[in-house]
C-alpha cells in the first residue's frame, strides 16, 4: 500500500470504471479530478500494488470537520479491488491504510456506505450505523 502518484491515473482508471454503477466515469474529467485528489491535504487516495500484476486496487478517503463529533470524521467514498485480486487481503490492507491515515488526521471515526459489501466491511470491524440517503443532482 502506498499513497497513489500522478503517473497511477493510468491503472486506477479501469478500476473506477468497475465501482461506478450509478454514474459513467468519463476519461478527461477523471484524469483532472484524480490529479486534483492527489494533490488534497484532506484526502487520501492510496493504491495497493502487486510486483507482478501492478496496482490492483485503489481506496479514496477524506476528513472533514463536524460539529458533533468535536473536530474531524473520516469517510471512505470508493474502495475497489480488481477481481483478480479479491479476498486476498488487498481490501483489508487498503482500508488499514485509510483508518491509519484518518486516525493520523485526527478524526474520532471513520464511515462508508455500502450495498455491496456489507459482509466484508463486518468482517474487518465495521458496524451498520445508519442509512444512507441520496439525491442526484447533476447526473453527466
Amino acid at each position: 500500500m502506498r499513497p497513489a502518484l500522478l503517473i497511477d491515473g493510468a491503472d486506477v482508471w479501469p478500476l473506477a470504471q468497475q465501482f461506478a454503477t450509478s454514474f459513467a466515469p468519463a476519461r478527461p474529467t477523471f484524469d483532472t479530478i484524480f490529479a486534483n485528489l492527489v494533490a488534497r491535504s484532506d484526502t487520501l487516495v492510496a493504491v495497493a500494488e502487486d510486483r507482478s500484476a501492478g496496482i490492483t486496487g485503489y481506496v479514496l478517503a477524506s476528513v472533514h470537520l463536524t460539529l458533533f463529533a468535536n473536530g474531524p470524521v473520516a469517510w471512505v467514498e470508493e474502495l475497489m479491488v480488481s477481481p483478480a485480486s479479491r479476498r486476498s487481503g488487498v481490501g483489508t490492507s487498503l482500508m488499514d491504510a485509510a483508518e491509519e491515515w484518518a486516525r493520523a488526521q485526527g478524526a474520532a471515526y471513520i464511515a462508508l456506505a455500502t450495498r455491496r459489501a456489507g459482509d466484508f466491511y463486518e468482517a474487518i470491524g465495521y458496524t451498520e450505523s445508519a442509512a444512507f440517503y441520496r439525491k442526484v443532482l447533476n447526473h453527466l
